[in-house]
This record gives structure tokens, sequence and C-alpha cells, in this order.
């Protein structure tokens, strides 16, 4: 798991540790010292912690004219035991609601595994994007299906051309509008 990096190939476009508006601004990072752990397991020291033992992320893009943000994800998505919808949600979210930010990306293919508990902070964040949305590209199967047995996915849009996006060839805004056109057409029909 420590060779596993966030996907740095838009770092010329944007740094969440530079962007005075990140929830991450002024973050140091090590290239050599392994600092964070998923269970017994290091993980590369650029993912970034926002309090929870067994998922990590990383804000890999943020854009305050659209209003949206790419976030990808390592680990297990615990809120069951670790309750890790809060911790993200007041750590990490509510401050990129507050600069604006109400559509939402989450990239999800080194995410392991779900498991649920209530969906009280997926509505809270649902209600705050108010016009915006969110949604998860490329989630394994049994993760998006452990999502939908909970009826999370009322809140998280995942499935279709949104679980196979080949989106490391695209640029931020390609992805954006893609997702966008997306989710559109379905909110449309």
């Amino acid at each position: 798991m420590h060779e596993i990096e966030p996907y740095y190939q838009w770092r010329d476009d944007y740094i969440a540790a530079e962007d005075e508006r990140s929830p991450f601004f002024n973050t140091e990072y090590s290239e050599f010292y392994f600092d964070k752990q998923l269970y017994n397991f290091l993980i590369h020291p650029q993912w970034d912690d926002f309090g929870s033992n067994t998922l990590y992320l990383k804000v890999l893009y943020t854009d305050y004219e659209l209003n949206y943000t790419i976030i990808e994800l390592i680990g297990e998505w615990n809120d069951a035991i670790n309750n890790d919808i809060m911790l993200l949600k007041r750590e990490i979210l509510e401050l990129m609601i507050d600069e604006g930010i109400n559509k939402f990306i989450l990239i999800g293919e080194n995410v392991l595994n779900f498991h649920s508990s209530e969906d009280s902070y997926y509505e809270e964040w649902f209600q705050d994007v108010e016009d915006g949305w969110i949604s998860g590209i490329n989630f394994t199967e049994h993760v998006i299906e452990e999502f939908r047995s909970n009826n999370l996915d009322y809140y998280i849009n995942f499935g279709g051309l949104l679980d196979e996006m080949a989106w490391r060839t695209l640029k931020p805004l390609q992805i954006f509008n893609k997702v966008e056109e997306i989710l559109t057409k379905r909110l449309g029909a």
C-alpha cells in the first residue's frame, strides 16, 4: 500500500497545500518518512489525514469559479466504528462548502471496503450542496453495493459511466464536464 500515491499529474494546475482556501493549506509532506498507516500497512506520505484511522484522502483539484472539487480516497470507509463521514464532513467538506464548493467528485478506486451506520451526515451534506451534487467515480462494485444497500446512493451518485471513467487520461475540467453531463441526463430523465 505504501506504493500507492495520490494522483500527481495535475500538480502543475493545483496543489491543495498552496491553496489559501483549502483545508490543507500549508501542509508539509515528507517524501521519505512514512507517517501514516492503514491498519498494519504504511501508506504513502502524500495522502492527507482528516482524523480517520482507516480512510485518507487527497484533494486533487478545486475550482472556485465552477464550484467543484475532485477528491481521491484510499482505505476503508468505516462509518460503523470510526464515523468517517462525520469526520470527513466536519473537518473537510464543511470548510469547502463554506468556500462555495457544491459539486464533489469522489474517486474511490482505492476504497477497499465500506461499513455503514446511519445516513444523517450524508443527508446533511446533500442538503448543504443545494444546487450541486455529489458523485462517486470508479468505486468497486462491492463498495457501491454497500452504499446502495444502505440507501446512501440517494445522496451520492454512482453507477453507469461513473463506474468506468478513465479519469487519469483527462484534465480536471474534462472530468467535471463529463460528470455534470452524466448527472444532468440522469436528473433530467
